[in-house]
C-alpha cells in the first residue's frame, strides 16, 4: 500500500490510494479530537458528581492538555522509525479506556489519571503530529498542503459531530453513560492503523544513498531545530494557539452559562467551532501552497484577538455567541496546516513527526495554562474577563512573532563517512 501511494501509477488507482490515506488520517483525528474537545460539556456534571470544585477538575483537564503535547514528540519519534500503525493502535486503545473509566473517578488524582494520562496521552499518540506526518509521507509532494488541511478538517468535523452526539446521549442515558459511549465510539479509528502503517526511515535512507550523504539522527535533528530561530518563533506562536484553543474547548460552555444562556447553547457553540473549523482548515490547506505560511499565521492570530475584543463588548445573546463561535471556528485549528507546512519545508519529512511533535508540545504548554487559568480565574473572581484580556494580548504577540520566520529549506543531511 505504501509503495503504491508513494509511486502511484498514472491511473485512477492513484487517487483512490491517496484519498484512502487521507480518509484514514482524517477519520482517526475526528474520533480522537472530537472526544477530547467535547469533554468540557461534562465539566459541570463532574463537579456536581464529585464535589471537587471547578478549579480541581480544571487541573485534570489542564494536565491533559500538557500530557497530550508531551506524548507527541516521543510518539512521533517512534512512528518515524518503528511504524505509525502500532503507535495509532495503542493510542486509540488508551483514549477509549481513559474515557470509559472517567465517570468512575471520584478524586482529583483519579481524574488526572483518566482524563490527563490515559485519554489525553492516547489522543497524543494518535494525534496530529503522527497523523499529519504519515499523510505527508504517503501523498505526493504537490498535495501535501491540501492533505494537512484535510486531516486537520477531520479533527474539526469530529468536534462538530461529537458535541451534538454527546448532548443527545446525555439526555438519553445520563452524562456518565454518555461519556462511556463516546469511549466506545473512539474504537472506530482502529482501522486507520492498517492504512497508515509504515515509517519514514526507509525513505530517508533512500534519499541519503542517492545523494551520497547520511540522514540526520533524531538527536541531530532536534539540535538543529532548537538552534533555528524560525523554528523557535513558530513554536512560540503555537503556544499561544494552545492557550486559546484549550480555554475555549474547556470553558466556553461555562462562559456561556455565566452569561445566563441555556446549557444547550454551550454544546451548539462547540459544534459551531468544529463546523467552521472545517471551512478554515480546508481553506488554509489550499492557501498554504499559494501564500507565505508565516503571513497566514499572523493573520489568523490577529483575527482571533480582534474577535475576542469585539465579543467582550457585544451583548451576550444566543445569536452573538453562535456568530462568535463561528468566527473562532474559522481560526481555531486552521493554524495547524501552515505550522506543519513550515516544519516540513524547513526540515523535510524524515523527522517531521518528531519535530512537529515538539511544536505541538509548545502548543499544549499553552493549552495547560489556558485550561487551568480559566477555571482558577473564574473561581477567584467569578468572571472569565481577565482570561479574555490575557488571550487578546497573547494573540497580538503571536501575530508579531511569526513575521520574522524565514521560509527556506535547511540543510538536512551531513556527508557520509568515508
Amino acid at each position: 500500500m505504501a509503495s503504491d501511494v508513494l509511486n502511484p501509477p498514472a491511473s485512477s488507482g492513484r487517487k483512490i490510494a491517496v484519498w484512502l490515506v487521507l480518509l484514514a488520517a482524517a477519520g482517526a483525528f475526528a474520533l480522537t479530537m472530537g472526544t477530547r474537545q467535547t469533554m468540557g460539556l461534562f465539566l459541570s456534571a463532574l463537579n456536581t458528581s464529585t464535589g471537587l470544585g471547578v478549579g480541581s477538575i480544571s487541573l485534570a483537564f489542564a494536565f491533559g492538555q500538557l500530557w497530550w503535547g508531551l506524548t507527541q514528540p516521543f510518539a512521533g519519534a517512534v512512528a518515524d522509525r518503528i511504524g505509525t500503525g502500532r503507535v495509532i493502535l495503542l493510542g486509540v486503545a488508551l483514549v477509549a479506556v481513559g474515557t470509559i473509566i472517567t465517570p468512575l473517578m471520584t478524586t482529583t488524582a483519579g481524574l488526572i489519571l483518566a482524563i490527563g494520562v490515559l485519554a489525553a496521552g492516547g489522543a497524543g499518540m494518535a494525534g496530529p503530529s503522527v497523523l499529519m506526518a504519515a499523510s505527508t509521507r504517503l501523498v505526493p509532494p504537490a498535495q501535501r498542503g491540501l492533505a494537512t488541511g484535510i486531516v486537520n478538517a477531520g479533527g474539526s468535523f469530529g468536534q462538530f459531530a461529537m458535541a451534538p452526539i454527546a448532548i443527545g446521549l446525555t439526555a438519553a442515558v445520563g452524562w456518565a453513560s454518555a461519556m462511556q459511549w463516546l469511549g466506545v465510539l473512539v474504537l472506530l479509528a482502529l482501522p486507520a492503523a492498517l492504512v497508515l502503517k509504515g515509517n519514514s526511515k526507509a525513505l530517508a535512507a533512500q534519499a541519503a544513498a542517492a545523494s551520497g550523504t547520511q540522514a540526520l539522527t533524531a538527536r541531530q535533528a532536534i539540535a538543529q531545530a532548537l538552534a533555528t530561530p524560525s523554528y523557535l518563533y513558530l513554536a512560540a506562536g503555537f503556544l499561544v494557539c494552545g492557550f486559546h484553543v484549550a480555554f475555549l474547548a474547556t470553558h466556553l460552555p461555562g462562559v456561556i452559562a455565566a452569561c445566563g444562556l441555556p446549557p444547550e447553547v454551550g454544546g451548539w457553540s462547540l459544534a459551531m467551532i468544529g463546523l467552521f473549523n472545517i471551512v478554515g482548515s480546508l481553506a488554509m490547506g489550499w492557501a498554504v501552497g499559494r501564500w507565505r505560511m508565516k503571513s497566514l499565521l499572523s493573520i489568523l492570530y490577529a483575527t482571533r484577538g480582534l474577535a475576542v475584543l469585539i465579543f467582550l463588548f457585544a451583548p451576550k445573546t444566543t445569536a452573538v455567541v453562535l456568530v462568535f463561535a463561528a468566527v473562532m471556528g474559522v481560526s481555531f485549528l486552521s493554524t495547524v496546516p501552515p505550522t506543519a507546512g513550515l516544519v516540513a519545508k524547513m526540515f523535510g519529512t524524515a523527522n517531521m513527526a518528531m519535530l512537529f511533535g515538539l511544536v505541538m508540545l509548545s502548543h499544549q504548554i499553552g493549552g495547560f495554562f489556558g485550561a487551568y487559568l480559566g477555571g482558577s480565574v473564574f473561581q477567584a473572581t467569578g468572571s472569565y474577563d481577565w482570561v479574555w484580556y490575557i488571550d487578546i494580548a497573547l494573540a497580538v504577540g503571536a501575530a508579531l512573532v511569526n513575521l520574522p520566520i524565514r521560509e527556506a529549506p535547511l540543510k538536512r543531511l551531513v556527508p557520509a563517512a568515508a
